[in-house]
């Protein structure tokens, strides 16, 4: 089952954007860390490379020799560019001077955000009463089934009359005859499921079987007929706070990112250009 069900888990307000590509830092910055590489005398900091790999493993890819070759030759690339922008004067005018303004905003706002979260840990405290809070509202009952999924309703009362003769057949059967590409290879079989998840008919109709038994007369759903058997039925349980308990912390940091941002915001005196004025309040009427 899943604990962090109902969107618990989607607290994704706060996004402040990484830079998709990062610029090497100043000859004198760098020349404090150790150089990957030197392009025309200006170093190429190790720091910024290892930063570079760091933002694509949180994207799934992985840190290899290959990788860290191209991010170097990438950056290699930009430093020589960059070097012929300076010469035509391109780092003087407005437009770029806007932009390294809106990208220095950018890193600070990500460092604020990494600082904060690294002096405002979650607490064993806060993470066992959000675990028992979830865990609360946790309740009901799950179902292991199979299903047949066919087009006609006199499909699915042929497959019953079948079933009534061999219950045995419903794997064979479903594999044969179900139009449920997902289940129809593995017997019809779903695992284990709520049936609050499920289309109402059919969670309807599978929370009503005995075990061991199928539905005698076609399930009739947006998808189409259904005959369903029920092979074991539990009752819901929370998964232990340790399984849990790091995507629990992401998610107390996320809420905790998003309440400290919220505050700074509506602190601050934010004037939106050509925004339409706030209507006056109505008179009172007597």
């Amino acid at each position: 089952m899943n604990f962090f069900k109902g969107g618990l888990l989607l607290a994704s307000t706060v996004s402040l954007l990484a830079l998709g590509a990062c610029s090497p830092k100043s000859a004198d910055q760098a020349s404090k860390g150790p150089a990957a590489a030197t392009v025309n005398g200006k170093p190429i900091s190790q720091r910024t490379v290892d930063m570079i790999i760091k933002q694509a493993a949180g994207a799934g890819r992985p840190d290899t020799p290959e990788a860290r070759k191209a991010i170097i030759e990438q950056l290699a690339l930009q430093v020589v560019v960059a070097d012929e922008a300076v010469k035509k004067g391109l780092d003087k005018t407005p437009e770029v001077a806007e932009q390294f303004d809106a990208i220095k905003q950018s890193i600070l706002a990500n460092a604020y955000v990494e600082d904060f979260i690294k002096t405002n840990p979650v607490s064993d405290e806060a993470l066992k009463a959000e675990y028992e809070r979830i865990k609360a509202t946790i309740t009901g009952t799950e179902y292991k089934a199979r299903h047949i999924l066919v087009e006609k309703e006199a499909e699915a009362k042929d497959i019953i009359a079948r079933l009534k003769k061999d219950p045995a057949a419903f794997a064979k059967l479903a594999t044969e005859k179900s139009k449920d590409s997902g289940s129809a290879p593995r017997g019809g079989e779903l695992g284990w499921f709520d049936p609050r998840r499920m289309v109402p008919e059919f969670g309807a109709a599978v929370s009503k079987l005995e075990k061991g038994k199928f539905t005698e007369a076609p399930v009739k759903s947006q998808f189409g007929y259904h005959v369903i058997l029920l092979e074991d039925s539990r009752v819901i349980e929370a998964p232990p706070l340790e399984e849990v308990k790091p995507q629990l912390s992401q998610q107390l940091q996320q809420q905790s990112v998003k309440k400290q941002l919220d505050a700074l915001k509506a602190a601050a005196k934010i004037e939106i250009a050509g925004a339409a004025p706030a209507a006056p309040d109505a008179p009172a009427t007597k």
